[in-house]
């Protein structure tokens, strides 16, 4: 279907999820990653810190940089992410989850929010 595996893995993780629990984000997100890749969104650091509230929990469909600071807790899960923006959110108490992680710990998708 697709070269990359990894891609591969996480959509069907995606589909799995939604037919499970029928939680329409992961249905959303699925579609979103096997889209074209030049329509997946980029956002900054600075952008989630403008956007978002302390300890929310956010999906970004696309690729989260490193510019700007976060000065709030906040959970963030991305289908790319780059190591500084990873830096900032751990250094500001938050974390950074993996699909699979996501999933587990919201199945219904309730209080998760796709920015971007």
């Amino acid at each position: 279907m697709f070269a990359n595996t990894m891609i591969d893995t996480t959509i069907w993780t995606l589909r799995s999820s939604f037919k499970k629990n029928k939680a329409p984000i992961w249905r959303a997100l699925e579609e979103e990653l096997a889209g074209p890749r030049a329509n997946r969104r980029e956002i900054n650091v600075r952008r989630l810190a403008q956007i978002t509230k302390a300890d929310e929990v956010v999906v970004v469909p696309g690729k989260v940089l490193g510019t700007g600071s976060l000065d709030h807790k906040l959970t963030v899960c991305a289908f790319s992410i780059s190591e500084s923006a990873a830096k900032k959110v751990i250094d500001s108490g938050g974390r950074v989850l993996t699909f699979e992680d996501l999933i587990k710990k919201h199945p219904d998708g309730k209080g998760v929010r796709i920015i971007g």
